[in-house]
C-alpha cells in the first residue's frame, strides 16, 4: 500500500541515477510528491558493474530492495591481489568482513540496480526522460526549473543528482575544474568461465603491474565484469575509443585470465574513459537547492564507494527533511545545513582516501612496487579490516 501524500511537499530531482532514484524512494516514503527528470532518452546506466559494500547494503535494506540486489548480483566471496603475472600478494578477508558486518559485499550491473530502484517508485513520483536543465529560479517560497524544451516545473526543494558533470552544481556554485587521476579506465562485461573463479563463490582478483592494474569479478547472471586502469597523460576529450586489440596489447602476457576475458568481450561492449574527480565543496546548498552523490562529491573508484556514498546521502537528506515545514525558509535551510554537516566531512574523507589508494595501486617504480607488495603480504587480516572499518562499518 502506498504512503499517504502530503500535497504541500514537492521535491524536484535532476538525475535518475542511483542517487536520484534512492532519494526519490526515501522521500516518497515520507509522503513527498517527487518530480524526477533525466536528460537521457531512456533509463540506462553505462554497461559496467558497481560494488555495493556493507555500508551500501545497509541503505539498500532500508530501501527494501536488498533481497532483490542479492538475487540479481553476485557476492564477493573471494578478493585476491596478485602481481601482473599472477603471483599472489594477499587475499582480502571477505568472510571475516561479512561476519563482522552481517553481509558480503555484492557486485551488480549498474543498469540492473537502477531498474530495481526504478521499480520501487510509486505512482506519485513523476519521472520524465529527455529533459535537459536550462535554468533555475528560486525565491523564499519556491524553486522553479526550466528545461531546454520550453517546459518548467516548480516545487519546494531542488536536488541536483546529475553526476560528475552536474549542471545543477555549476548553476548553484559556478564552474569547477575536473581533477584528472592520472589514469584511464577500460571496462567490459562478458560471459566467461574460469575454474579458478567459480560463480558459486563470487568475486575474483586484481592484478597490479607497473602503472597498470586489472580487475576481474563475477557480476551475477553468469557474467564477468572487468576493468583495466592505465597511467597516461590527461586526454583532450572526456572519452576515447580503443580497439580490443589495443586493450589486449596493454595487458599482453599478464596473468592468464586477463587476456582471455578481454578476448571473450564484444568490442562494442567495451568502455574507455579517463577517470576524474573534483575538489570537495565547502557547502552544497543554496536557498532551496542542494546536491547529492557525484554532483556533490565525485570521487575516484578506488574504494568502490561512489554509489554507496550517494545512497548514504539519500538516507541522511531524507532524515534531515523528516517533518520539515517546507513553507518555512528557515526550517528548510536548517535541514539542508544539517544534511551538509553530517555528510561533507565523511564524503570529503572518502574523496581524499580514494586518491591515496589510487596513488598506491598505480605505482610505476619497481622499487616502491616491491616494498608495497611486501608490506601487503605481511599485513594481518584483522589490520586490513580495521583500516576500512570507518568506511564499511558506518551505519545511518
Amino acid at each position: 500500500m502506498e504512503n499517504s501524500i502530503d500535497t504541500r511537499k514537492k521535491a524536484i530531482i535532476i538525475g535518475a541515477g542511483i542517487g536520484g532514484l534512492s532519494t526519490a524512494i526515501f522521500l516518497q516514503q515520507q509522503g513527498w510528491r517527487v518530480a524526477l527528470f533525466e536528460k537521457k532518452h531512456e533509463l540506462s546506466e553505462f554497461g559496467a558493474g558497481i560494488v555495493l559494500a556493507a555500508n551500501a547494503m545497509a541503505i539498500l535494506t532500508q530501501l527494501g530492495v536488498d533481497d532483490l540486489v542479492r538475487k540479481s548480483g553476485a557476492p564477493i566471496g573471494i578478493a585476491e591481489i596478485r602481481t601482473w603475472d599472477g603471483e599472489l600478494i594477499t587475499t582480502l578477508p571477505t568472510e571475516k568482513q561479512a561476519a563482522r558486518y552481517g553481509t558480503h559485499s555484492y557486485l551488480i550491473h549498474r543498469a540492473q540496480l537502477q531498474a530495481i530502484l526504478f521499480n520501487s517508485l510509486n505512482t506519485y513520483t513523476n519521472i520524465q526522460m529527455n529533459k535537459k536543465l536550462a535554468a533555475i529560479d528560486q525565491n523564499d517560497g519556491q524553486v522553479k526549473v526550466y528545461f531546454e524544451d520550453g517546459s518548467e516545473e516548480k516545487g519546494d526543494l531542488l536536488i541536483g543528482a546529475d553526476g560528475i558533470y552536474s549542471v545543477v552544481r555549476e548553476m548553484l556554485h559556478g564552474p569547477s575544474e575536473l581533477h584528472y587521476s592520472g589514469y584511464t579506465a577500460y571496462r567490459g562485461i562478458t560471459t566467461f568461465k574460469d575454474k579458478r573463479y567459480v560463480p558459486e563463490v563470487g568475486g575474483g582478483f586484481e592484478a597490479w603491474g607497473r602503472g597498470k592494474r586489472f580487475g576481474f569479478s563475477h557480476l551475477g547472471q553468469d557474467q564477468i565484469f572487468w576493468f583495466g586502469a592505465i597511467n597516461c597523460s590527461a586526454p583532450k576529450q572526456r572519452s576515447q575509443i580503443y580497439t580490443k586489440q589495443e586493450v589486449l596489447k596493454q595487458f599482453e602476457d599478464w596473468y592468464a585470465p586477463v587476456s582471455a576475458v578481454i578476448q571473450a568481450t564484444e568490442e562494442a561492449a567495451m568502455l574507455t574513459h579517463p577517470i576524474y574527480d573534483r575538489q570537495p565543496l565547502a557547502c552544497w546548498s543554496l536557498g532551496r537547492a542542494t546536491l547529492l552523490g557525484d554532483a556533490a562529491h565525485p570521487m575516484l573508484p578506488n574504494l568502490g564507494q561512489g554509489g554507496a556514498q550517494a545512497l548514504e546521502d539519500a538516507r541522511v537528506l531524507a532524515q534531515c527533511l523528516q517533518g520539515v515545514n517546507t513553507s518555512s525558509k528557515k526550517e528548510l535551510n536548517d535541514a539542508l545545513r544539517s544534511y551538509e554537516q553530517r555528510r561533507i566531512p565523511r564524503t570529503s574523507k572518502v574523496v581524499r582516501q580514494s586518491r591515496r589508494m589510487g596513488r598506491m595501486v598505480q605505482l610505476s617504480n619497481p622499487l616502491t612496487i616491491g616494498i608495497r607488495n611486501s608490506l601487503l603480504r605481511m599485513l594481518p587480516a584483522q589490520v586490513q579490516i580495521r583500516q576500512l572499518d570507518w568506511l564499511l562499518g558506518h551505519r545511518i
